[in-house]
Order: structure tokens, then C-alpha cells, then sequence
């Protein structure tokens, strides 16, 4: 048996009046996932636990088969291990993202939690230049992939309250500046960086070339190494992680699941879609398990496009799901999980609690006369609800369910 994860971030939302009272997902042309979910299990599930933030690191936690309520300690612990970056169990690992400030009448606003999606190799040159500044036995720098990056606070303070800046597009900053243990210190390395990143050479470069500039890091994401089963343990699996994202990644990492790095995997629209199915099915040959994951969705909600959002969930249904459907059939026996990881409304531009739809399709399924598609509605009205959502990959695996 063959199983996949087929993981579109951010793809559900909420009826839009533009799109004649559908979502994203409804309006979408999704034939391959439609298919699915006429012939599969479809149903909702709650990736988020209450009480826990609605970000991808719980969300993606729970469909990977992990209760975040035993394993959770937050975001930047995974990503420092998928970026080979080892803590310590008294250092606290930040996301470090490069950001656009944007000054008015005195205020001070997040114009753009991306630094408009700034390269990766732009990205690096800065974070590389922040460390050298920066950087001591204390602060550690470590670049990453566009402008998602990692700062590590050696024997730090963890007692913090940090906000995600992608949930405060186009806000004022002031109400949601670090507070806690430690804050203060925080505040002073964004501070600095400011004057760094304004003096560097790449701030008048990208002015010129008409693009966003970065201008300041925001911290934020922080936790100490958790402590997870590996698959092998959990569910007697081998298995591997596509993905251009370092959070997911790392989970791998922790989950003891080879991590597949695809030429072109941006993790936003212009990623290399054909090459990450294509790995996947090349792993599949050699393994149990994949866990594929495509970001642009849930990018295109926080920029608030609602085009981009309806092209990237049909790239993922067309470059994604349809050819890992296809190909997947030459083993026989297989199943295969497609879902969100949380909705990502157009409206908020950030993430939410909500229920996400899912699917259950493999080599055994047959057609049914009951669903329409995939989307949210449809998976509603099937009645199937699992409240808690790591039992998403126990039902796929049905008999290796513990």
C-alpha cells in the first residue's frame, strides 16, 4: 500500500459576492479533485485544537497525524530543524522575517510582511549581513528561503507574546510589538536592524527596480525543540516531505522522514509544480509515504488576491493532484489524503480555526451519486466530522491506525 498527502495551504474561505456567493474552492475548476470526492471519503476535519493559534505549524502538525496539544511548542523549532540548525534545551528559536515598514503621519505600519516576496538569494545576503552585525555566541542568524528566515537566542527567553506579521497587513505596528520576558531585547534587535538594512546596498537597488525593499526583521513564531514520534514508530511507515517551506520540512525532519528539496520550489505561484509531483512519484517507488505540500494558496490570501487564489488552487488541482492520481495507479493499492491545512480568508488575509474539507481517495473507492465536488459545502453536508484532526491519517491508514 502506497498512501500520499496532497496538502493545498490556506485554500478554504468564505462565499465572496464577486464570485456570485461561491468560495474560491467552488468557483475553482478542479476536475481532479472533484473527481476524488465523488468517488473517495470526503468529509471536515479540525486541524486546529481550541485554544491553540490557527497558524501551519499546528494546522500541519494534525494532518501529518501528530495531537499538537502533546508535541507543540512552536513554529521556529521546526524550521531550524529543517535548516539543520540544532537548539539546545534552553535556546529559543524566532522566525525572522525580512519585512517592509511603511511610515505615515508619524505611525508606523506593516506594509508588507514579504518585503515583496524578496528572493531568496537577496534574502540570504541580507540575513548574512544582519549576522555579521548582529550576530554573537548569544544571537545566532541563519538565512533561509525567500524571506523566511531564523534567528536563534541561545539560552533565551521563551516567555513571550510575538505576533505573526502576515495577520497585520496594512495595520499599525505599536499594538503588536513583542511584549513579555525578554522584549525589550527583541525591540532593540529590530531596532538595529533597521539601520542595517537601510544602509545596505540592496534597499536602493530594489527602490530603483520598482520593488518592495526590506527594512526591518519581525520576530516572532519562537518555541524550544519539541519532542515527536518518528513515522516508523507512530505508524510503521518509511516516507519522505516535498515542500518549499521550511516549517513542513522540519516536521519531517522530527517525524524521521527524508526531506525531497525540488529545484524551483518557491513556495509561491511560480513554483515548480511538475517537479515536486514528479518526485513525489519517484519516492513512491522506493517508499511508503509522501507528504507533498504546495504553499501559493494560502500566499495569495494573505496578499489578498482573490485572482492569484483561484490560479493557485487550479494549479494545484492541474499540476498537482491530477498527475499524482495518474500516476500513483501503477501500484495498486493506494491512498491518497487531499486537504487544506486551514482556511485562509480573502477577507482576513490570515488564517483561521475553521474546519477544513477533506479526501479519502485510493485504489478501492467507487463512484457515489451524493457529492456534487470538492469544496466546502459538499464536505459538510457528507456529515463526516472529526473533531480532532490528526485522525485524518489514521482513517487514510485505516488498519495501521493505533
Amino acid at each position: 500500500m502506497k498512501y500520499i498527502v496532497l496538502l493545498g495551504d490556506g485554500m478554504p474561505d468564505e462565499p465572496i459576492e464577486q464570485l456570485g456567493g461561491k468560495t474560491p474552492l467552488e468557483y475553482a475548476s478542479t476536475p481532479a479533485m472533484d473527481f476524488m470526492a465523488r468517488r473517495g471519503q470526503m468529509g471536515m476535519a479540525r486541524t486546529i485544537p481550541e485554544g491553540f493559534p490557527p497558524g501551519s505549524d499546528v494546522a500541519n502538525l494534525s494532518v501529518f497525524g501528530y495531537d499538537p496539544a502533546t508535541c507543540y511548542t512552536g513554529r521556529s523549532p521546526l524550521e531550524a530543524a529543517s535548516m539543520g540548525v540544532a537548539l539546545g534545551p534552553e535556546d529559543v528559536a524566532f522566525r525572522l522575517n525580512l519585512v517592509n515598514l511603511r511610515r505615515e503621519n508619524g505611525d508606523v505600519f506593516m506594509g508588507d510582511y514579504s518585503a515583496g516576496h524578496i528572493s531568496t538569494e537577496e534574502g540570504k545576503e541580507l540575513v548574512l549581513a544582519l549576522g555579521r552585525e548582529l550576530g554573537n555566541p548569544e544571537f545566532e542568524f541563519h538565512p533561509g528561503v525567500s524571506y523566511r528566515h531564523l534567528m536563534v537566542w541561545r539560552n533565551g527567553k521563551d516567555r513571550l507574546d510575538l505576533t505573526p506579521p502576515h495577520d497585520i497587513s496594512g495595520r499599525k505596528i505599536k499594538e503588536y510589538l513583542p511584549r513579555g520576558d525578554g522584549a525589550e531585547v527583541l525591540l532593540g534587535l529590530m531596532e538595529k536592524s533597521q539601520e542595517i538594512l537601510a544602509g545596505h546596498k540592496q534597499y536602493g537597488l530594489r527602490l530603483d527596480a520598482g520593488k518592495t525593499p526590506a527594512n526591518s526583521i519581525w520576530l516572532w513564531g519562537h518555541g524550544k525543540a519539541p519532542k515527536m514520534e518518528t513515522y516508523g514508530s507512530k505508524f510503521g511507515l518509511n516516507g519522505a516531505v516535498i515542500s518549499a517551506v521550511d516549517l513542513i520540512r522540519g516536521i519531517g525532519v522530527y517525524a524521521g522522514l527524508e526531506i525531497i528539496k525540488v529545484p524551483g520550489a518557491t513556495g509561491y505561484l511560480d513554483t515548480n509544480y511538475e517537479g515536486k509531483a514528479a518526485a513525489a512519484l519517484a519516492a513512491l517507488e522506493r517508499l511508503d509515504f509522501v507528504y507533498l505540500h504546495v504553499e501559493a494558496p494560502d500566499e495569495s490570501s494573505h496578499s489578498g488576491s482573490l485572482e492569484n487564489k483561484i490560479r493557485a488552487i487550479e494549479d494545484f488541482d492541474a499540476k498537482i493532484v491530477a498527475p499524482i492520481c495518474e500516476g500513483i495507479r501503477k501500484h495498486g493499492e493506494y491512498r491518497i489524503l487531499c486537504t487544506p491545512d486551514h482556511p485562509t480568508p480573502l477577507r482576513l488575509m490570515t488564517h483561521t480555526a475553521d474546519p477544513v474539507p477533506f479526501i479519502i481517495y485510493g485504489s478501492e473507492q467507487e463512484a457515489r451519486e451524493d457529492v456534487r465536488g470538492y469544496d466546502e459545502k459538499s464536505a459538510h453536508n457528507t456529515g463526516l466530522f472529526l473533531d480532532r484532526g490528526y485522525r485524518m491519517m489514521e482513517l487514510m491508514m485505516k488498519g495501521r491506525q493505533r
